[in-house]
């Protein structure tokens, strides 16, 4: 008999994963019944409502789409769930925490695929963390999934090397082409019955949050090497900026890799520009950071840091962040 996978994905990083199910699950004895993927979102300037991809592909191979706001207390949509009868639950980039009831429906066993090599990077945004924490490897863990948040025994991992010239994009992209064979090498665990897993050392978890735009904010404290790593890791998303006075205007600054680390100790305030033509290098906590890759004035084109000064002047000594406020 076919083992019927319900599969939960939302973010792109599951795409792969999902394609691998639909092109190979019966050869790999499964069937896959349905997709669970979050409710459609607006987007863009004209909030136009807009399916997620794993949606849209689901939907052109014929599996049966389902886009409940929340599983958590809504029995309506567990009943649904349950009324599908899977043995395997499979977990990619889902965006929701499962309840117990649904992690318990299977009758094998509810699978995650976690983008980090756990128990480290426990959480909603892995990939950045592996970048701006100069990790050297990072992977994708197949556990299975408990009430606590990623937590739970690992059945099996794999690894890879993260490059020096590595962002979030790039890792995310690289990320997502492992999943199928974490999932196909899964699916011949699946077959002998109920994997067993090792338990996570919970003295070497760590966990990252969700990101939001003003994680992007640059604190010109911080060393150059940590700040050069932040925006590789916050490529695209949430991208890293500064704010500048500009003719009296506080203005904000987009900032996209690469960026270079100058050693040495100038004894300026953080944030304060070095040089400004041709190069442009800024003052941090440590070392100061030539900007290499392409900046971005609000209200104006994306461009490359040359293209950039030869239209801003922007003086020495000058320094960017958020200007503080002081009371007394």
């Amino acid at each position: 008999m076919m083992m019927r996978i319900v599969f939960m994905g939302t973010g792109e990083i599951a795409l792969p994963t999902l394609r691998w199910l639909l092109d190979h699950a019966p050869e790999a004895g499964g069937k896959l019944v349905a997709v669970y993927v979050q409710p459609d979102k607006p987007v863009g300037r004209h909030q136009v409502l807009t399916p997620p991809e794993i949606k849209v592909v689901a939907q052109a191979s014929g599996v049966p789409v389902y886009q409940p706001e929340r599983l958590r207390g809504d029995g309506r949509a567990l009943e649904e769930l349950s009324a599908l009868s899977p043995d395997l639950i499979v977990v990619m980039a889902y965006g929701q925490i499962l309840p117990r009831a649904v992690i318990a429906l299977p009758t094998l066993c509810c699978v995650n695929l976690h983008a980090s090599l756990l128990p480290r990077h426990r959480g909603a945004s892995p990939i950045q963390a592996s970048v701006r924490e100069g990790d050297a490897e990072t992977g994708i863990t197949l556990m299975h999934v408990v009430p606590r948040l990623d937590a739970g025994p690992m059945i099996l991992r794999r690894a890879l090397s993260i490059r020096e010239d590595e962002t979030g994009g790039t890792l995310h992209d690289r990320l997502a082409d492992l999943g199928p064979e974490v999932m196909e090498a899964g699916m011949q665990h699946f077959s002998s019955g109920v994997p067993e897993g090792e338990e996570q050392n919970e003295a070497m978890a760590t966990h990252t949050g969700k990101l939001t735009r003003e994680d992007g904010e640059i604190d010109w404290s911080l060393s150059a090497s940590l700040i050069e790593r932040l925006v590789r890791a916050y490529d695209p998303w949430p991208g890293t900026m500064t704010s500048l006075q500009l003719n009296g205007k506080l203005l904000r600054l987009k900032i996209h890799p690469s960026s270079r680390i100058v050693e040495g100790a100038f004894g300026n305030a953080p944030g304060a520009i070095l040089e400004s033509g041709p190069r442009l290098v800024i003052q941090c906590g440590g070392d100061a950071l030539e900007l290499c890759g392409d900046v971005q004035i609000e209200g104006r084109r994306r461009m490359t840091v040359a293209e950039f000064l030869r239209g801003t002047h922007l003086p020495e000594g000058l320094v960017l962040g958020r200007p503080t406020t002081s009371t007394e």
